[in-house]
């Protein structure tokens, strides 16, 4: 990296907002993150948030892509490498030192420590058209790139349930992506390898479910069936707010737990307590 180009990547860095963006940008990992959630997560005016992810784009510290109704932005992780690279170029004179002299900055996905590990999360249930889908969403927008998830079903619809379309773009969340799938996908050679299993309705848990790889640790968390709710547009509405009121309470549980610390055994006794708890909205 040449010196002007650290200095211009540096002052993209040296305003205190625009750091906090940054920052926010890096924990969520590759996907990214959409405008409205970064304005929603630190509490600042659109108009200020298009100023600093700007100025952050012009220095090539952050990139923008265009998804559905959505302008997802993420970290360059490249460019941070090159300008801790910078930084630390000659460290002591290039004699030995202490590691945090040589720190690096790995990829996102790739664990700078244990506590960079990012964990798979499969959620499973019948017809795979709302309540999973809207888990797999809460999962992966409040990880933060920590937690990467995936949802399926054993007997899968094949679309996916509008009222939890509209739903996922109240929180902003992308989902032209989104589509009911069967589990089979997941057992299939080549399939991401999950840590967690999580299903979220009772007819999935009671089914016999494929083989997963690696031992993945198990769960299931009930909810009603929102879709099956009969009545008005506003009464299904209503059902939906419910369950993802109390769905983003039990993830908010997950991503909280502090999963390095944490054995196999540990992991499936907290996971189940989660699922165990008394529903709170």
């Amino acid at each position: 990296m040449e010196t002007k180009t650290a200095v211009v990547a540096l002052a993209a860095l040296a305003q205190e907002s625009r750091l906090s963006v940054f920052r926010l940008l890096v924990e969520a990992g590759p996907a990214g993150v959409s405008a409205g959630k970064i304005a929603e997560a630190l509490g600042m005016a659109p108009s200020s948030l298009s100023f600093h992810l700007k100025e952050l784009t012009h220095a090539g510290m952050a990139s923008a892509r265009q998804e559905g109704r959505f302008i997802i932005y993420k970290a360059n992780f490249a460019k941070a490498a090159e300008l801790v690279a910078f930084l630390s170029e000659n460290c002591c004179g290039g004699q030995p030192c202490d590691l945090s002299c040589n720190a690096r900055v790995s990829a996102p996905g790739v664990a700078m420590s244990a506590a960079g590990k990012v964990f798979n999360v499969l959620i499973l249930c019948t017809g795979n058209s709302a309540r999973s889908i809207m888990a797999e969403a809460l999962v992966n927008a409040m990880g933060q790139g920590r937690f990467r998830a995936f949802s399926a079903g054993s007997q899968p619809t094949g679309k996916v349930n509008p009222f939890a379309i509209e739903k996922l773009h109240s929180i902003q969340y992308p989902t032209d992506s989104l589509r009911s799938k069967s589990w089979d996908e997941f057992a299939a050679p080549g399939a991401p390898q999950m840590d967690f299993i999580i299903t979220v309705c009772d007819n999935a848990a009671g089914e016999v479910c494929p083989l997963w790889p690696g031992q993945p640790v198990s769960a299931h968390w009930g909810f009603e069936d929102p879709a099956a709710v009969q009545g008005s547009d506003e009464d299904k509405r209503r059902a939906f707010d419910k369950v993802f009121r109390l769905m983003l309470n039990r993830v908010r549980l997950l991503v909280n737990l502090p999963l390095d610390a944490l054995d196999q055994v540990a992991r499936q006794r907290e996971l189940r307590a989660i699922g165990q708890a008394a529903p709170t909205e």
